[in-house]
């Protein structure tokens, strides 16, 4: 039996980047209960790639009528394409199978993983001060990432910046500034000890990233979904950011980590605002990874218990009742 449900969680606060602001995060889980085991996955459907609830919930369905019979990764890779659906049916799989063969799902991979991870936290697109007494407030934590928009840069990563001194900062764009702006401030942003930027202009418009050092890393993003990509990329992007939501799930997520090694480009692993179920499958990415930015549970009101734990920017990989 495999089923699909919707589920709504409140946000602590809204939640801004350059596109726009969240109250909550809508999510969908997956439950796959067979032969004794019970497995589950989670899917945050995203409107910036033509995702919804109920598009991402007709997707599931039609590929459970075709899975009910065999349930099987490889052939899940082949019935839908990259996205949140396939995402929360592999992940669902994979649990699955770690629960019913009684190991960890990074023992079936053959991974070796460290029990825990330094983990970025994120501060939502706001006004200098306030942004500013954001990082304050988290400034005891060794890696912050930060919202951006085109207008105000430097003056919100200077903010940050005096709020906490010594974190690494990531600085997100979200595809809001062009080549010729991020060139710009390129020489800024190296002064202000920016450790990477993060996606800053929109995909299919960021020819001509290669034609200026990068003195801080750029990352690819939305630019970046699963391992077909990755030739694209090289010359413009040092980093790629894998999100499990884009990658269409565990199994293609591991397979971008290797094509992306392959090519020399450095590995972040990231998130769409979600629960803890969303964020477990993606722990195991980060041995792999430079930057871990898996925070969606610290932005809502309140997490699923149990919960993966998250303690002075570390998070700890998820327990069996949670995930894998």
């Amino acid at each position: 039996m495999i089923i699909a449900q919707h589920e709504s969680w409140p946000l602590a606060e809204p939640f801004t980047i350059s596109r726009g602001t969240k109250t909550s995060a809508e999510i969908i889980v997956v439950t796959i209960e067979h032969e004794g085991a019970t497995g589950r996955g989670e899917c945050v459907p995203y409107r910036r790639y033509n995702e919804s609830i109920a598009s991402v919930m007709s997707q599931i369905e039609t590929a459970v009528s075709k899975l009910s019979e065999d349930l099987n990764r490889e052939r899940l890779q082949q019935i839908l394409p990259p996205g949140a659906a396939r995402n929360a049916l592999d992940c669902a799989l994979w649990d699955w199978e770690s629960k019913k063969a009684g190991v960890r799902v990074w023992n079936l991979i053959g991974l070796e993983v460290p029990q825990q991870l330094t983990c970025a936290y994120t501060l939502s697109l706001s006004e200098p001060t306030c942004m500013r007494a954001a990082a304050t407030k988290h400034s005891r934590l060794p890696l912050l990432k930060m919202k951006v928009g085109r207008e105000g840069v430097m003056e919100r990563i200077r903010a940050v910046r005096k709020g906490a001194p010594d974190s690494i900062l990531i600085v997100d764009a979200n595809e809001s500034w062009t080549v010729e702006m991020t060139q710009t401030l390129m020489p800024d942003l190296a002064t202000a000890k920016v450790g990477l930027i993060e996606q800053p202009c929109p995909t299919g418009l960021d020819q001509g990233l290669d034609d200026f050092e990068h003195l801080v890393p750029l990352a690819a993003d939305e630019s970046c979904h699963t391992s077909n990509d990755i030739e694209g990329l090289l010359g413009r992007y040092d980093v790629v950011n894998i999100k499990l939501d884009k990658s269409g799930g565990l199994t293609e997520g591991l397979n971008l980590v290797r094509r992306a090694r392959e090519c020399g480009l450095t590995i972040m692993v990231g998130c769409m605002v979600g629960t803890s179920l969303a964020m477990a499958p993606a722990t195991l990415l980060g041995a792999a990874a430079q930057f871990v930015d898996l925070d969606g549970p610290l932005l809502l009101a309140q997490d699923r218990s149990p919960g993966l734990i998250y303690d002075s920017g570390q998070v700890r990989l998820p327990e069996p009742d949670l995930w894998g």
